[in-house]
């Protein structure tokens, strides 16, 4: 079955980066060692990404005894292969914040969000990442009839929320910006910005051990004893972790391991490709200013120009857990029909990667049990609110729960029929939307 496939193994060689662009430039490469034998701690870790991370960091900058158990390496999954973009807001946009949960909790979700963005550059500054941060996301709208929705969004979040670092783009300005002819407006957000995501999770990793964190790498999870009773056991191939608390920081990638977290996200794929660079003068005339973007279909196309003039695109659409065998092949097709004159380009990496979604396309944050606790399920939002994400789960763990309370209370629903069925059920979703999408309804 589909849904019975390690991600952790079905599509990656264990213990090794994705052959992506940013494993090819990270700034180091991670040794730490697996765990052998017993030990006990504090709060015990499971996943070494962003929101795992950050939790470590945190919880060891306070003081407390951590261990971080990632069964690859740190930064291994989506926060060492993504897009690279850290955005304003929630997933969802904030009017629908707003209908879902009134606008008291919608300014709260805003105000998060802009703390995300916020300790992202913090934390880049303060540990001296060197991860080649920019401003600026450029939201592209791919229908015209897009184009007052977002003359409207930017007003919206000036107005309601004193947002003054976004600005509405027209149809002559967006062809000066981006050098297709496939957009006819949308937004600059200049507060967002982008990054190397993998030299961002590697930075954070040394930071949190700076700090007194504990990391094991390729030392993976086989299961958890003692849930609300007392001390927590985790288990490994290589011995066992005993803690008093346990953050869950798996994301797409965690399987079976807590089945009502399962039920609450979604593994998906998504594929970025590397193409060979450019000159200054072509570089401009791809994407002016080095700034991001995403459009607004949805399945979404978003790219940007790496540091060293590439074009960095991701896009397109696949309905299994494996990964596409010509994954260059496969993300060519939505590259050539955005950028026609790009035909033929030399693609240099191909690479996928593996997020999780939710229902809503919101956070799920939640307690498993009284000991445990999680955050997963970003949407393709989790360059800055994962990081956020696990600083909150620290000071949860640390006796201050306002602010994980403020994503609990969305009330996250579960997919229908759990983890069992909500993968047929997403296919059914995805192939009625990227019809939408071919077809302009």
């Amino acid at each position: 079955m589909l849904t019975a496939l390690d991600l952790l193994t079905a599509n990656d060689t264990p213990g090794q980066h994705a052959p992506s662009y940013y494993a090819a430039t990270a700034n180091w490469t991670t040794n730490n060692p697996p765990l052998d034998g017993s030990r006990n701690c504090q709060v015990c870790i499971v996943g070494g990404g962003y929101t795992g991370l950050s939790a470590a960091l945190h919880l060891a900058q306070r003081g407390i005894d951590v261990v971080l158990l990632e069964a690859n390496r740190i930064g291994w999954g989506a926060s060492g292969r993504n897009g690279g973009q850290v955005g304003s807001g929630q997933r969802v946009e904030q009017t629908v914040l707003e209908e879902r949960h009134g606008k008291a909790h919608a300014k709260l979700l805003w105000d998060l969000a802009e703390q995300s963005k916020a300790l992202v550059r913090d934390l880049i500054s303060r540990h001296e990442i060197a991860c080649d941060y920019a401003p600026g996301i450029l939201h592209a709208d791919h229908r015209r009839s897009y184009v007052e929705e977002s003359r409207d969004h930017v007003e919206h979040l000036r107005l309601t929320y004193g947002y003054e670092d976004i600005r509405f783009i027209d149809g002559d300005e967006i062809g000066n910006l981006v050098g297709s002819p496939r957009y006819f407006g949308g937004s600059l957000d200049m507060g967002a910005g982008h990054l190397h995501p993998l030299n961002f999770a590697l930075g954070l990793g040394r930071a949190a051990e700076a700090a007194g964190a504990k990391i094991f790498e390729e030392t993976k999870v086989t299961g958890i004893d003692g849930k609300g009773s007392g001390r927590i056991t985790v288990r490994t191939g290589q011995g066992d972790v005993t803690a008093d608390h346990l953050v869950l920081a798996c994301n797409g990638y965690l399987g079976r391991l807590e089945r009502k977290t399962a039920a609450h996200v979604m593994p998906i794929n998504n594929f970025i490709v590397a193409t060979e660079p450019f000159s200054d003068g072509e570089a401009e005339r791809i994407i002016r200013g080095n700034v991001a973007v995403a459009d607004s279909k949805f399945v979404i196309n978003y790219f940007r120009l790496s540091a060293d003039r590439r074009l960095l695109f991701g896009g397109g659409e696949n309905y299994g857990y494996r990964f596409p065998e010509d994954i260059r092949t496969f993300v060519r097709a939505p590259l050539e029909e955005i950028y026609p004159q790009l035909k033929n380009v030399g693609l240099d990496y191909g690479w996928g990667g593996t997020l999780a979604i939710t229902p809503r396309r919101m956070p799920y944050f939640a307690r498993p049990a009284p000991n445990i606790l999680t955050a997963s399920g970003y949407s393709g939002h989790g360059v800055a609110m994962a990081t956020l994400g696990g600083q909150i789960l620290a000071e949860t763990v640390a006796g201050t729960a306002g602010r994980f309370d403020v994503f609990e209370k969305l009330d996250i629903p579960a997919f229908p029929g759990g983890d069992r069925l909500r993968f047929p059920l997403l296919v059914l979703a995805m192939t009625w939307f990227s019809l939408r999408d071919r077809l302009g309804i």
